[in-house]
């Protein structure tokens, strides 16, 4: 997993196919929910993810959801088409905010 702690306010997760997408949330789960950790706004990378499965799908709206709590953002970017197809099949493109590319998320999440 590549989890990079970009500065105080931001945590950067660049996710990979199954089954390293599964550890790599899981272990941002973990993170999220231990009652001593600072939350951050987290950038989700999926420029090397080619698909998702429903577990994927449900460990990003959970991550979202633990960071609404704590008023903090889930930004996704770099999207393959397929992957937009799946977001809009399912009705989550309402759900996620969604960003070009990483440096646009860093600039728009840091100001």
């Amino acid at each position: 997993m590549t989890l990079n702690q970009w500065d105080d306010n931001i945590l950067i997760l660049e996710l990979l196919d199954e089954p390293d997408f599964s550890e790599d949330t899981d272990t941002l789960l973990l993170k999220l929910r231990d009652e001593g950790e600072t939350y951050c706004n987290v950038i989700v990378d999926l420029q090397k993810v080619s698909t998702l499965n429903s577990s994927n799908l449900g460990a990003l709206i959970e991550i979202n959801k633990l960071l609404k709590t704590k008023d903090k953002r889930l930004v996704i970017c770099n999207i393959s088409d397929p992957i937009w197809s799946t977001m809009l099949a399912t009705g989550l493109d309402q759900v996620f905010e969604f960003i070009e590319d990483t440096t646009t998320a860093l600039l728009l999440i840091g100001s």
